[in-house]
């Protein structure tokens, strides 16, 4: 938005041309999503307290979680709140990619909102009925990938780009459609997965979603694709400016959700900011470099189908708890260890994810 106005005021003094600059606008992306969650942070959760809008913590999960019973949830709205402000404030709003993206994160959050709400507000322990969550999923996911399909303008927007590897890839056709929905359904699951200690989903996705701001950028540039070997995706460098955004909205949010929480995400936070990783990942065609970076998410979610799995076909569990993260709480480590060590292996696993870019 204030793109165009730079634009206009440009005529008057050259100066305003320093906002066409991408760099820029990501830094003020990230400074002005980050204001927005401390500024707004305390009276949001001075109003879900008033509300009641308390979390409902599991009868059969370890039992200090006891303590975080009634602390407020939803909190993920002043994540999104801060990302679409400061996107559509730094964002060129000519940009496609901008807009596939905003829309996606926004259905994937009005999903997680409703869900949220039936559970704290109407107390209703099953929320949201599972086929209506993963029908509108399904809605947003497919809606997603047959427009990206369709308005495709170059064959390397919907190849399959083989990490390590200088001009190895695979055309797609129309399986192009199910690997873009099974990208961003997945992922959005994944990080809601994860989602379950005080910071261990919003600091990997804050990791995760820098990165692939990286690689957006990169991958918008003629020279930087081509000298690195990856596809050129015309227009995708501006999704560095929601990339930003995402990372100061969740840097804000960790600032009240760090070890012990004030408030939590939610699934109006997680749904949307995993479906946001996906969709961008898909748009770059860096979704094997997803996988790899969000290695915490896919152990999460690898956790849960191994149990469930296990305990149908045996009777028996592998883990103590899943998701993974519970596992080793009742094997006896400390909340905030499982966290920063899971944060640490994102940060391995992002700069592996990186490196992917050079070393093919």
């Amino acid at each position: 938005m204030l793109v165009w106005l730079a634009e206009y005021l440009q005529q008057f003094h050259s100066g305003f041309g320093v906002f066409q600059y991408l760099t820029l606008r990501g830094i003020l992306g990230v400074l002005t999503a980050l204001l927005i969650s401390f500024i707004f942070g305390p009276w949001m959760i001075s109003r879900l307290n008033i509300l009641q809008v308390g979390q409902v913590v599991r009868d059969d999960g370890p039992e200090s979680h006891l303590i975080k019973a009634g602390t407020p949830t939803m909190g993920g709205t002043l994540i999104l709140i801060a990302i679409f402000t400061s996107a559509l404030l730094w964002s060129d709003l000519s940009n496609r990619y901008v807009w596939v993206v905003l829309i996606v994160t926004g259905v994937f959050g009005a999903v997680g909102f409703v869900d949220d709400y039936k559970k704290v507000v109407e107390k209703n322990t099953r929320g949201l009925p599972a086929r209506w969550k993963y029908f509108w999923q399904s809605v947003a996911g497919l809606g997603a990938a047959i427009y990206l399909y369709q308005y495709a303008s170059t064959p390397a927007e919907t190849e399959l780009i083989i990490p390590f590897f200088k001009s190895v890839s695979i055309d797609l056709g129309l399986a192009y459609i199910l690997l873009t929905y099974l990208v961003i359904v997945g992922a959005s699951n994944a990080v809601n997965l994860t989602d379950g200690l005080d910071g261990l989903a919003i600091m990997p996705t804050v990791m995760v979603g820098g990165a692939l701001g990286i690689i957006a950028y990169l991958a918008g540039n003629v020279q930087f694709s081509s000298y690195l070997h990856i596809p050129y995706i015309a227009g995708a460098g501006e999704l560095l400016v929601f990339c930003a955004a995402l990372g100061g909205a969740g840097l804000g949010f960790l600032w009240f959700n760090t070890y012990p929480a004030q408030v939590f995400m939610g699934d109006v936070g997680a749904l949307a900011l995993g479906a946001a990783l996906g969709v961008i990942a898909v748009i770059v065609r860096h979704e094997i470099v997803l996988f790899i970076m969000g290695g915490v998410f896919v152990m999460e979610t690898a956790s849960v189908i191994i149990q469930v799995a296990s305990y149908k076909l045996t009777g028996k569990r592998v883990f103590k708890m899943a998701p993974i993260h519970h596992h080793f709480e009742l094997k006896g480590w400390p909340e905030p260890r499982v966290i920063v060590r899971f944060w640490i292996i994102t940060v391995m696993l992002v700069l592996l994810g990186l490196a992917t870019l050079k070393l093919r």
